[in-house]
């Protein structure tokens, strides 16, 4: 296992995090229908992937912002879990363009560099990709007009910014990232916002009880769960076959308090 320090970001690198054969694998298993679309922000065109639901009747749609991997195997199964959920998922590649080549995500060859692409991406466009996506998302036929945002790691961080910008969220999950410190931005929250941290992320969980003081003088609703003895990415890490306990206790609480917070939106 390899520790790689990013732009101030410690980042566990394990061979599951690159190389995620149980995730394609279970992803080309996968009865849903995904598709991959171009989405328009202004002269970007941003590669997005849309996944449905096997339902009848309308859906609501999620947003997903994907790790510092980039739209990888994981991500896109994330996504599809979502719609096994009974939701559409809409994932952007925020790479779109900025690739080998104008490639996106998978243009790259070394995962170092996907992480050093994801970190230099400008707030202002990754901001006017998520907009340009949800609101394609808002435009889909089978939507049903309710509109929620998640986001991991990197993504997590990028979810609760997206929170200040987006007026119609119905709620914004943020999967272990750190929150805006500006008062200024925290008031044009609209959403409820909820973080989910595992326990033994410092780097992280040292910014909460300050985000919790923050987000209540600004009058917004954020409620932050910390799940003991799991670790950063304990999403990704509990969802893969070898997950450690902690992990994969995390991620199933996580999930079950997730699906009821969208159920409520």
């Amino acid at each position: 296992m390899k520790l790689l320090l990013l732009a101030g970001l410690t980042v566990c690198l394990a061979a599951s995090a690159s190389a995620q054969d149980w995730a394609k694998a279970r992803l080309d298993a996968s009865p849903r229908h995904g598709q991959w679309v171009d989405v328009k922000n202004g002269d970007r065109t941003v590669k997005t992937y849309v996944v449905y639901p096997e339902r009848k009747d309308k859906a609501p749609v999620v947003l997903v912002i994907h790790e510092i991997f980039g739209a990888s195997d994981w991500a896109m199964l994330l996504a599809d879990e979502l719609a096994e959920q009974g939701y559409i998922a809409v994932e952007p590649d925020l790479l779109s363009g900025m690739g080998p080549n104008g490639g996106r995500t998978t243009s790259f060859t070394e995962q170092q560099a996907i992480m050093e692409a994801v970190s230099d991406l400008p707030s202002a466009q990754v901001m006017g990709d998520l907009n340009a996506a949800a609101d394609y998302a808002k435009t889909i036929p089978s939507a049903n007009g309710k509109l929620s945002v998640c986001g991991f790691c990197w993504g997590g961080t990028q979810c609760f910014q997206f929170a200040t910008v987006r007026k119609d969220l119905k709620a914004a999950c943020v999967f272990y990232g750190i929150g805006p410190q500006d008062p200024a931005q925290l008031k044009n929250i609209h959403a409820p916002v909820y973080g989910f941290y595992g326990g033994n992320d410092n780097r992280v969980n040292s910014t909460i009880d300050d985000q919790k003081k923050l987000m209540k003088d600004a009058h917004k609703k954020y409620v932050a769960t910390i799940y003991d003895g799991a670790g950063h990415g304990f999403m990704r890490a509990g969802d893969q076959p070898d997950a450690k306990p902690d992990n994969k206790k995390a991620h199933d609480a996580a999930w079950k308090m997730w699906l009821d917070i969208l159920k409520k939106q």
